[in-house]
C-alpha cells in the first residue's frame, strides 16, 4: 500500500492492489465540523467532554478532545487547547485545575478529556468546574444506567448536551444543544 498526503493535509490517498480510495482526516469529516459548528455555538470557554460510563477505550474522549479542537482550529484559525483530565489523581487535581485556568487566561476556549465517573474520582469535581460538559457515548459500549448516574452526579444543568460516537469514530448525533 502506498500513502500520499495531499497539500492541504485534509485527505491521504490511498492506493492498494484493489482499489484507490480517498480517507478524509477526522476533523475534516463533515460529522464533526457539523459537532464542533454547533458546540461553539454555546456558550463556554472550558468544556469538559465526559463518558457516559465505562466501556469504552481509556483513551476516548482524549480522541474526541483531539479532533474537536483541531477541528476547531480549522474555523477560528487560533489553536484550542486540550488538557488530558483522564488520569488525575487527587494529589495532582489543585496543580490540574490551576493549569486549566492559566491555559483559558491565554486562550478562548479549552477543552477537557475526561474518565468516566465511576473509574476516577476527580472526574465530578473537574466537569462541575468547566463551564459546560459534554455526554461523550460510546455506541454499544456503555450502559444507559451509567448515562443516568453521570449526569445526576455532576448535575443535569452542568450538560450542554450529548454526543454519541459511532463504531466508526464518528458523531451520530448532538442531542440537545443549550438545553
Amino acid at each position: 500500500m502506498t500513502t500520499h498526503s495531499s497539500s492541504s493535509g485534509a485527505a491521504k490517498h490511498q492506493t492498494t492492489a484493489l482499489a484507490h480510495r480517498l480517507e478524509v482526516e477526522a476533523w475534516a469529516d463533515p460529522d464533526w465540523q457539523r459537532l464542533w459548528l454547533t458546540l461553539s455555538q454555546l456558550p463556554w470557554r472550558t468544556l469538559a467532554l465526559v463518558p457516559s460510563g465505562p466501556g469504552a477505550p481509556t483513551d476516548f474522549t482524549l480522541k474526541m478532545a483531539v479532533i474537536l479542537s483541531r477541528t476547531g482550529m480549522s474555523h477560528v484559525g487560533a489553536p484550542i487547547p486540550v488538557a488530558d483530565g483522564t488520569r488525575v489523581p487527587l494529589n495532582e487535581f489543585s496543580a490540574f485545575m490551576a493549569d486549566i485556568r492559566a491555559c483559558r487566561e491565554g486562550s478562548e476556549r479549552v477543552l477537557i478529556a475526561l474518565s468516566a465517573v465511576v473509574e476516577s474520582p476527580t472526574t465530578a469535581a473537574m466537569a462541575k468546574s468547566a463551564d459546560g460538559a459534554l455526554l461523550c457515548v460510546q455506541l454499544g459500549q456503555m450502559r444507559s444506567s451509567h448515562a443516568k448516574q453521570t449526569i445526576k452526579t455532576i448535575g443535569p444543568s452542568k450538560f450542554l448536551g450529548s454526543v454519541i460516537i459511532r463504531p466508526n469514530g464518528t458523531p451520530a448525533d448532538a442531542d440537545n444543544p443549550g438545553e
